[in-house]
């Protein structure tokens, strides 16, 4: 573990993780103009075995996989095959079907679908063709909570099929070829079988449930319910990989992801200034029903809020994931960071704040 000269508030913030909030295992890396200034883990990645976290402990990132779909899609955009405000019908004609023919991309990327849980069910959950095709059949939900609601997992099946369609590629094999390989990035949607050993295990609260409209409709996120850790931990999921909430990382590999969206990375870059400003655009803010809080939403990224949290940076963006984990960029600060943990926390969890407040203090030092 190591820290650059005045980010040595950040392994301490880390530490206090441990002895005062009860982390389990976890990890944290920054990086500031380019360069890596954090690079932090510890605890234990598998409480079945005691296997430790180690340097190379990979982990599940939930939703924080967004951020990942987002820049695949923006890279589409970059390229000119697609743009922001095409109907996704145009590329999925399938799609258009049950008056969505209007519906765009950047609707989609934005939670404006009005598609955010499957009426048919998720029995072929780790089918992404079956529930590809269901949403493409299916008729926007007519609850009017759902025009700005979370599409916590239809999100990704509904990207990832809209990449097919331009590219050819899944979401998991155009991240792996255009920025995994040429930023040299531990990062996948969808973790190789041969590093599954690598992969931490994830360890859920008593009682994981999701509030709000969802459960009122009967429609709970099949992947946040009693239970559900079995599936997170399987082998199947892990090589699944959908791409709403199946990528894997260490924190280091993230961190460098969103490095690279503010400038080169040992004289690397893949999308473009301008690119990557159109992602942090944003489209839509409101309350979203389903936790009752203040989102603001570029293309497909968060931006930051009043409670903020994505630190004290106001043009702070990435994707934070379920139970705890954080990814993202503070611009003016040319500073991005990870934060990855195993044990998942439902309500106030201060662990990824404690880290970013930190950070925040080390990346005004002079360089």
């Amino acid at each position: 573990m190591w820290t650059a000269a005045g980010y040595e508030d950040v392994a301490e913030a880390f530490e206090r993780n441990f002895t005062e909030r009860g982390e389990l295992g976890a990890a944290f890396a920054a990086y500031h103009r380019g360069e890596l200034v954090v690079d932090l883990w510890g605890g234990t990645a598998d409480p079945d075995t005691g296997r430790a976290w180690d340097r190379d402990t990979v982990h599940l990132m939930f939703s924080g996989t967004k951020g990942l779909t987002s820049a695949c899609v923006l890279l589409l955009v970059q390229r000119g095959q697609v743009q922001l405000d095409d109907p996704v019908s145009r590329y999925w004609p399938e799609f258009g079907a049950e008056g969505k023919e209007h519906t765009t991309i950047a609707q989609v990327l934005s939670h404006q679908a009005r598609l955010p849980w499957v009426e048919a069910g998720y029995a072929d959950l780790l089918d992404h063709d079956a529930m590809a095709m269901q949403l493409a059949a299916q008729a926007p939900a007519s609850d009017p909570r759902a025009g700005f609601m979370y599409h916590a997992v239809t999100w990704g099946w509904l990207l990832d099929e809209l990449v097919r369609r331009v590219d050819g590629r899944t979401v998991g094999q155009l991240f792996a070829d255009e920025f995994a390989a040429p930023l040299g990035l531990e990062v996948w949607i969808g973790v190789p079988e041969e590093l599954h050993w690598r992969v931490a295990t994830m360890v859920a609260p008593d009682g994981v449930l999701v509030d709000g409209p969802w459960t009122e409709l009967n429609r709970p996120n099949p992947l946040w319910i009693p239970g559900s850790e079995k599936i997170w931990n399987s082998a199947e999921y892990r090589t699944a990989g959908p791409a709403a909430v199946g990528g894997y990382a260490t924190a280091r590999g993230m961190a460098r992801f969103y490095a690279s969206l503010l400038g080169e990375v040992d004289g690397v870059r893949v999308l473009a200034p301008e690119t990557v400003a159109l992602g942090r655009r944003e489209i839509r803010r409101g309350t979203e029903p389903t936790w009752g809080s203040e989102i603001r939403y570029g293309a497909g990224y968060e931006l930051q809020t009043g409670d903020g949290r994505m630190g004290d940076e106001a043009d702070a963006f990435g994707h934070a994931g379920a139970g705890g984990s954080r990814h993202g960029a503070w611009p003016r600060r040319e500073t991005a960071f990870s934060y990855l943990m195993n044990e998942v926390r439902v309500g106030p969890d201060d662990r990824s704040l404690t880290l970013l407040e930190a950070l925040s203090a080390g990346s005004t030092q002079p360089r």
